[in-house]
Formats: C-alpha cells, sequence, structure tokens
C-alpha cells in the first residue's frame, strides 16, 4: 500500500446470508481498476467469499467472477487469523492469503486514506 493514498476495504458481511459481501467485494474491484492502492480485509463471516462451493452463497457466480478479477491483478486478500476456516474447502483457487492479527489490520487503517467498510 502506498501510505496516504491507499484505500482499505475492511469487509466483515457473511456471504452466505447477506449481498453485501459481494457488493464490498464489487466495490473494492472498482476501485483497484481505478489504479489504486488498496488491501482487501476480510474478517468474521466475511473469509466465506473465498469459499470454493459458490453456490451456498447469496450472489455466488458474481462472487466467483470478482474473485478471479482480483486474482489476476494479484490483489492478496488480508485474512483475519482466527477467522481463518480450517476445512479443504477454502481458498480452493489458491488466492494469496495475508494472515492478519486484529493489531495489524489496525496498522492497516492508521495507513489508510479512505475506507469502504461493510
Amino acid at each position: 500500500m502506498a501510505g496516504n493514498e491507499s484505500v482499505l476495504a475492511m469487509i466483515s458481511e457473511d456471504p452466505r446470508v447477506s449481498h453485501r459481501a459481494n457488493e464490498a467485494m464489487r466495490i473494492a474491484l472498482g476501485i483497484v481498476a481505478g489504479e489504486n492502492d488498496v488491501a482487501i480485509v476480510l474478517t468474521d463471516g466475511a473469509v466465506h467469499l473465498l469459499d470454493d462451493e459458490t453456490d451456498d452463497l447469496v450472489d455466488g457466480d458474481d462472487i466467483a467472477r470478482y474473485r478471479a478479477s482480483l486474482r489476476k491483478l494479484a490483489i492478496p486478500f488480508h485474512v483475519e487469523e482466527s477467522a481463518i476456516p480450517t476445512g479443504p474447502d477454502w481458498n480452493g483457487e489458491g488466492h494469496r492469503i495475508i494472515p492478519v492479527t486484529p493489531e495489524a489490520i489496525a496498522r492497516l487503517a492508521t495507513s489508510a486514506r479512505r475506507f469502504v467498510i461493510f
């Protein structure tokens, strides 16, 4: 991230029950496409945005498309360590994951200039 020009997209909504997680990912992708530095942070239920099976997700087809685009752009997901699922059906596409602690999330927030929080 580039200091004061960066954007923090923090997503905590669970895509299994809310369309807001999909919207947050779509917005983050749009910000990246505008050539901005973006840190995408997944906390709580939002980690399910990286579930292998998208049929159980609200807006699953869109989520799969947005994930593919973010992967092509080499955008990593900062994922709260305590929320990372241990099962084999998570992140099968091999998205780059950066495990983060609450303290690391706070550091990302202090270095960001703008925020998108869902």
